[in-house]
């Protein structure tokens, strides 16, 4: 039993004896490998492209866009009633009349013949009349009997002789030619309405009646607009109105026809619509292959806004901040106010003279980053390919 017991004992030393041996040995022959060099981690920089901020006073442009309509539109009615008569131009819509030009005429032989008919009876009292005159007023005899030699029916009817004195003047009212003489002048003048003259160039935009139709007085006849002059009718936001003032030149431009218009702000209307905040402006715009209805955007001269920089709208982070780059290594974010915004660029002050403005997407910039610049800066808006030039914008 003792003896067993002491083999056991002999044969745990000995395990452990050989483990022990193995360890020693591995140690050694781990000491002798060389130890394999580490690989230095090398911190990636990014490219930036920036360009140099130059403050400047900007004259702005604030963006519009309507619908022509014409300056002058009239609609046409009739004065007087009868027949229309022929006139040698159609009256139909399109048609084209000068100013001055006949429009329409309706038939005016009734109307013609009374009022002859009425310079008759007033011939024939100052021809009762003449024996007096000769008379009681041998000095004003000789006015009278010339007006009634040079007296015709047919042609409008001339002042009467001026009386000389208080007396005169009585005596002729009392044998009530002044009545007749403003009575047949009143006939007259309606004689004229028969006929309708174009108060402007223009075209009929409608027409309501046929020639040889039967018109009464008061019925509309059509409408007759003005070609070649236009305004367009664009509404502006209330916040952007400070921007303008009438007499401003406004550029427009048509994205159906080829070509660009000149434009002036003629009126900018007092009445703000309620539902949207916006107020009318008037542009005045002059041109040939312009037509009424017609759909134009353009951009309108504003006031000029003092140490500003241009620049695109997708360089502000949270529309007040940009990223710049401090000392040409770090990225940092500056804050910005924006004076005006357009539909790709705003107007911002803020950032001093000098500043290294990034002008490139930076993927995953952060506060502090460390960036290095790709490019020469160029002072903001201006052509790389044109040195020696100033500008205050940045695109």
């Amino acid at each position: 039993m003792k003896r067993k017991t002491i083999d056991t004992i002999l044969k745990a030393l000995l395990g452990l004896g050989i483990i022990a041996l193995g360890y020693v040995g591995m140690s050694y022959l781990a000491s002798l490998k060389e130890e394999a060099p580490k690989k230095e981690v090398v911190k990636r920089v990014k490219s930036v492209e920036t360009r140099r901020v130059s403050n400047a006073d900007l004259a702005t442009t604030l963006d519009v866009q309507g619908r022509l309509v014409a300056y002058n539109k009239i609609e046409l009615y009739s004065e007087v009633g009868g027949a229309v008569e022929e006139t040698g131009r159609p009256l139909k819509e399109g048609t084209y009349f000068g100013k001055g030009s006949v429009i329409l005429r309706i038939d005016d032989d009734e109307a013609r013949l009374n009022l002859q008919a009425q310079k008759a009876t007033l011939l024939n009292s100052i021809a009762q009349i003449m024996p007096d005159l000769k008379i009681d007023y041998p000095e004003s005899f000789a006015a009278w009997e010339s007006y009634l030699a040079d007296f015709d029916v047919d042609k409008p009817l001339p002042e009467l002789p001026e009386a000389v004195n208080q007396r005169e003047k009585l005596f002729v009212a009392g044998r009530n030619l002044y009545s007749q003489y403003y009575t047949i002048k009143s006939a007259e003048e309606r004689l004229s309405k028969y006929v309708l003259y174009a108060p402007f160039s223009g075209v009929l935009t409608s027409v309501s009646i046929n020639e040889g139709a039967v018109v009464r007085p008061g019925q509309v006849l059509g409408e007759l607009m003005a070609t070649g002059y236009y305004e367009l009718v664009a509404t502006v936001p209330l916040s952007d109105l400070d921007y303008l003032t009438t007499g401003s030149k406004v550029t427009l431009y048509s994205e159906d026809i080829s070509g660009e218009w000149s434009g002036t702000i003629r009126r900018i209307s007092n009445q703000i619509d309620a539902g949207s905040q916006t107020v009318e402006v008037y542009v005045g715009v002059s041109g040939k292959d312009l037509r009424e209805g017609m759909y134009m955007r353009g951009a309108a001269a504003a006031r000029v806004l003092d140490d500003v920089v241009e620049i695109d709208r997708s360089l502000l982070i949270d529309g007040r901040e940009v990223y710049v780059v401090r000392d040409d290594t770090l990225l940092s974010l500056q804050p910005v106010m924006v004076r005006k915004s357009d539909r790709s660029t705003v107007l911002v002050s803020g950032l001093p003279d000098g500043t290294e403005l990034v002008t490139g997407t930076v993927a995953g910039a952060f506060e502090g980053m460390r960036v290095k610049i790709d490019k020469p800066t160029v002072e903001a808006g201006m052509d790389p390919k044109e040195e020696g030039t100033t500008a205050g914008s940045l695109k």
